[in-house]
């Protein structure tokens, strides 16, 4: 075995692991799978983590992960499809980094190493044991993937903003207490 065929072979499994993870996480959200709660029970999670509406939320991120993942793991649309999943893991990330990096902690290590794992797939391309190698990468050019990267980097940056903005405006409405007790 040469190593541009265990490089191929690599890129498979990263590919099959990284994508079928995502899609399963996404069809939590979306359909209720795999002990997940759908996407209502999803949108009042949104909403309870200030992310709005809540249901077009859990939808949007349903899909990004359920989509991406599947076409990551299919090798299709390979830049497109690790930018969305990508960008599902970065509005993940942004609920957990409160509390630390660790998983354990409820930190936000888990949906880091998910969406990294995307965007090297994004970038390093699926491999020659992919649907984009078989159409001839008509959907996995050079260009696309700073197209997707730097197009899914904005639509994140709106969205994870809009909501550290909620975040601080429904705080500004507490008080601390004056007293210890």
């Amino acid at each position: 075995m040469t190593s541009y065929d265990r490089r191929d072979l690599g890129l498979l499994l990263l590919r099959l692991g990284t994508g079928g993870v995502l899609a399963a996480h996404g069809a939590q959200k979306l359909f209720g799978w795999f002990g997940g709660h759908g996407i209502a029970g999803t949108g009042q999670f949104m909403e309870s983590v200030g992310y709005a509406p809540g249901r077009a939320s859990a939808t949007a991120a349903g899909l990004a992960e359920t989509g991406g993942g599947t076409l990551l793991a299919l090798g299709l649309a390979t830049p497109a499809a690790g930018a969305a999943a990508a960008g599902a893991m970065a509005g993940a990330a942004a609920v957990h980094t409160p509390n630390g990096f660790f998983n354990q902690e409820g930190g936000y290590e888990y949906a880091a190493t998910l969406g990294l794992a995307a965007v090297g797939l994004a970038v390093s391309g699926p491999g020659r044991l992919s649907l984009d190698h078989v159409l001839g990468h008509r959907f996995d050019r050079g260009w696309m993937v700073p197209a997707a990267l730097a197009a899914t980097a904005a639509g994140t940056a709106l969205v994870v903003g809009a909501r550290a903005q909620r975040l601080r405006r429904a705080k500004e409405g507490e008080q601390d207490p004056l007293f210890e007790e």
